[in-house]
């Protein structure tokens, strides 16, 4: 068993100025993470697909020996709100990287995609400046195995922002003790590919933009009503209790079931938050006639088109890349991108 004492920096260093660049994508929880205890703990295991095109390209400037400070820019942007967020998350790292606030940084960041667009940012993001920093500790304190280094940046990314730990790994990714082998609540790990069915490695995740603005409620403020939401204990077993059936359904390739589990989960996160207090009530008329229209579709035609939800109106539809996928992709464009804004579209891949 891994524990955080394995993740302490090692204690010599050699520094000097570096420029590091790195990309990560963002991932889609299938069965949700949603709730949180100190140190970024996860209440429950989740599972996630990792994306392909929609990710954060991010350089690091560091300025060795210059009194500890951050600058971040956004697409250019200088982000000063940001800059204090990563200021805060550098300090609380240090026992792991010792280096780490031993000089000045100049951040640069961008995105694929839009901006509120329903695709976690804060995993890609966190994700990239994980894979950046231990690209320093490579230099600065010598080189650890791959594996080793891959597991210490969702160490600590998920320090950042916890679904990130997840966006380190291409595939299917756990993030929790759970009945995967080699879980922890500590890092993620990839699902092992030999225990997936075919069927599930080609996907496509086409997010409908039903809303664009802002999030009335932060998934920061979201995961911490879990607190003293009267369901959180029995929603936490059932996520754990969720794996042993998503075991045999992704060994299996059972699709009927797989649909059912993932809508299940994407509908209890927002029953969570509906049953919060106070309440809110994430999706939008327009997330709601979509959810209708794909169940109606898929009851016509029989063919497998599906959904699951961020903390948000956006709407994630999934489907396999198959002799079928015409039909599907005709089926959204003529009748569900009607509900967006501005006809709004990013499509993805999951990258395996």
């Amino acid at each position: 068993m891994v524990t955080t004492q394995e993740f302490l920096g090692k204690k010599d260093f050699t520094i000097n100025n570096q420029t590091v660049s790195e990309s990560c994508p963002s991932n889609i929880a299938l069965i949700k993470y949603w709730g949180k205890y100190d140190n970024q703990i996860p209440a429950n295991p989740s599972i996630s697909y990792t994306l392909n095109h929609c990710k954060t390209n991010t350089t690091v400037e560091f300025l060795a020996n210059e009194p500890f400070s951050v600058q971040t820019f956004l697409a250019g942007n200088e982000e000063v709100k940001f800059a204090e967020k990563i200021e805060k998350y550098f300090r609380n790292i240090e026992q792991y990287l010792p280096w780490i606030l031993k000089g000045k940084y100049i951040i640069r960041t961008e995105n694929t995609f839009p901006h509120s667009s329903g695709i976690a940012s804060s995993a890609s993001g966190f994700g990239a400046i994980a894979k950046c920093l231990m690209n320093l500790d490579e230099i600065f304190s010598g080189k650890d195995s791959e594996e080793e280094s891959l597991r210490k940046a969702s160490f600590l990314a998920r320090l950042g922002s916890g679904s990130a730990c997840r966006s380190l790994y291409n595939g299917l990714v756990v993030w929790g003790e759970s009945q995967v082998r080699g879980s922890s609540d500590l890092f993620a790990v990839q699902y092992p590919n030999d225990e997936i069915h075919d069927i599930f490695k080609n996907f496509n995740d086409w997010v409908l933009l039903i809303h664009e603005g802002q999030k009335s409620v932060s998934s920061t403020v979201g995961h911490g009503l879990m607190n003293t939401n009267p369901y959180a204990e029995r929603r936490f077993q059932e996520a754990r209790e969720n794996f042993g059936p998503m075991k045999e359904i992704l060994a299996n390739g059972d699709m009927e079931s797989f649909i059912k589990l993932v809508e299940h989960e994407a509908l209890t996160l927002h029953a969570m938050m509906m049953m919060s207090e106070p309440a809110f009530i994430l999706m939008k008329t327009g997330t709601l006639e979509v959810i209708n229209k794909i169940w109606d579709f898929r009851r016509i035609t029989g063919l497998p088109l599906f959904f699951t939800l961020d903390a948000g109106a956006n709407v994630h539809l999934l489907f396999p890349n198959d002799l079928e996928q015409n039909k599907i992709e005709d089926f959204i464009n003529q009748e569900l991108l009607l509900f967006t804004q501005k006809n709004g579209v990013v499509k993805d891949v999951m990258r395996f």
